[in-house]
């Protein structure tokens, strides 16, 4: 099955207090956090117009399904989820099955088992098309939607499709509600919901792909320069990382030049706008020093060191830095791009920023499908799990680091040599699945639950990655690729598809319809896809 979307879909919780049933004039207000304000969802105009709300950003080219739940009489949303639609509709079914059956499983272990759904299907015109011709092309999977759904007693109150800045609905064929030419959206902003959203201090990022234009390659002339420092830098640390003493080494050059770097880009004049916040911090990196950490970072336990910057004063930096290293990974370094997404993944997760983090984690693994850390913690950022038990481990293995730093001997005796003790993928075979086995069981799916101790200098930990689903995530070191005849190290392997970033959902309209959104909660509610 073809998926093109990148990155799981968001289940934070906006619910709907009291559902009104279809043409009743009241409808009910959706609460911010504490009640103490309430919005009310009474047409698809609005249901529309709640979408980006209840996402956090807007979607392109997706399916989103909203889940219903009762309280107190009332209709509230639960779990939200997106996936991008397929090209070929021939995938259709199997997309819509995947999403309904994990939004509507996954609400169900965490004991909020659906009982309606909301269902947009947002996409641009193509050439030539317009947002009409879209709504009709697209029928056959908002049909499909509504039977998945069907199929799982839980109906579709509304599905609505959105194109070219029009709606239609495609539970509802009054003229007099829902005529066939569709009904203009709002003005971004201009709403009651939006209004209400904004004193909550809700804020909608735009979409996704501005989200992942931060985190891409650049495009520019400076692209061969980076190249050739990454080649440069290729030629002269892979064979000191192999060095049982030159490991070591490289690993302390690399963390001090990456607190240099963060020293130099918190330091660094404000500027306006996020474009102009990227190009300032391209600028205060040069291409040697990116070569340098991209390499160094590719040896986990080099990386679980720089983990530990992820929270306080050092969390806003690294992850600028992080950025700024994935897109410095141009082609054929693209399987490098990993280390520094996942990174970037990890500091978003732990600093509350859950869309950037599934964003950047579903990256990290379109870049490298096999990397167990961005795996791990997807899926735990997924499941909805507290980051705090792995900040705490990071936490107690940079004591540990300072500890062995200041003359004490690391537990295989090797002095002075620092040891790993934060997140480490687990010795055992590698899962074959990304879902989480367990909603409840945070050592099931979070990495750093299991400590090792490992000396950087054991010349023994150096292994060669393999691609094949049995390799040993366990490996101390991620071995740079080295260049190959005719190429350059690291290039990507061709073919390779990112995963889709969103998670799952769908609807047809049967009994009351949503009324109202609360603004300002979050939750985890529904369940996501994971690559």
């Amino acid at each position: 099955m073809t998926n093109h979307s990148e990155t799981t879909g968001s289940f934070e919780n906006g619910d709907i207090p009291d559902a009104a049933k279809p043409g009743r004039a009241d409808g009910a207000p959706c609460e911010s956090p504490g009640d103490e304000h309430q919005v009310t969802l009474r047409t698809p105009a609005e249901l529309a117009d709640a979408l980006p709300y209840l996402l956090g950003y807007r979607p392109e080219d997706s399916i989103v399904l909203a889940a219903l739940r009762d309280r107190d009489g009332r209709g509230r949303f639960g779990g939200r989820a997106r996936l991008g639609i397929p090209a070929n509709a021939d995938d259709w079914a199997g997309a819509a099955g995947q999403l309904v059956h994990g939004l509507v499983h996954g609400s169900e272990r965490r004991g909020a088992r659906p009982e309606q759904m909301v269902a947009y299907l947002c996409q641009e015109p193509g050439p030539g098309e317009t947002g009409r011709d879209v709504m009709e092309r697209l029928r056959p999977l908002a049909q499909t939607l509504r039977v998945e759904c069907g199929a799982l007693d839980v109906p579709v109150v509304e599905a609505l499709c959105i194109s070219a800045g029009r709606f239609w609905s495609y539970c509802c064929d009054e003229e007099a509600c829902c005529p066939a030419a569709g009904l203009p959206m709002g003005l971004p902003g201009t709403s009651v919901l939006a209004a209400a959203a904004t004193y909550a201090g809700i804020q909608v990022r735009g979409s996704l792909r501005e989200l992942r234009a931060r985190m891409l390659p650049r495009e520019t002339a400076a692209v061969d320069g980076q190249a050739a420092a990454l080649d440069a830098a290729a030629t002269t640390l892979v064979s000191r990382i192999l060095d049982a003493d030159g490991r070591s080494e490289v690993a302390g050059e690399t963390l001090e030049t990456a607190e240099r770097v963060m020293r130099r880009l918190a330091g660094a004049p404000p500027v306006s706008g996020v474009p102009a916040e990227d190009l300032r911090d391209d600028q205060l990196l040069g291409d040697e020093e990116a070569a340098a950490l991209i390499l160094g970072l590719q040896d986990r336990t080099t990386r679980d060191r720089a983990a530990a910057w992820m929270e306080g004063d050092e969390a806003a930096p690294a992850m600028r830095l992080w950025r700024a290293l994935a897109r410095r990974c141009v082609v054929p370094y693209g399987e490098h791009a990993a280390a520094p997404l996942t990174l970037a993944g990890w500091v978003a997760w732990s600093t509350g920023d859950e869309l950037e983090a599934r964003e950047a984690l579903a990256m990290a693994l379109g870049a490298d499908p096999d990397y167990l850390f961005a795996r791990l913690l997807h899926q735990a950022c997924n499941e909805g799990l507290d980051p705090e038990s792995i900040r705490r481990c990071l936490r107690e293995g940079r004591k540990n680091d300072a500890h062995t730093e200041d003359g004490a001997s690391n537990d295989e005796g090797h002095g002075g040599a620092p040891v790993e003790r934060g997140p480490a993928e687990p010795s055992s075979a590698e899962p074959s699945s990304a879902a989480p086995s367990s909603a409840g069981s945070p050592s099931a799916a979070q990495p750093g639950r299991r400590r090792r101790s490992r000396a950087l200098a054991s010349a023994h930990g150096v292994r060669r990655r393999t691609r094949a689903r049995s390799h040993e995530p366990g490996t101390g070191i991620v071995r740079p690729r080295t260049p190959s005849e005719g190429g350059r190290p690291g290039s990507t392997r061709p073919g390779r598809a990112r995963p889709d970033a969103s998670g799952t959902a769908a609807t047809g309209r049967q009994g009351p319809r949503p009324e109202g959104t609360r603004t300002g909660e979050r939750g985890t509610d529904g369940d996501s896809e994971c690559p």
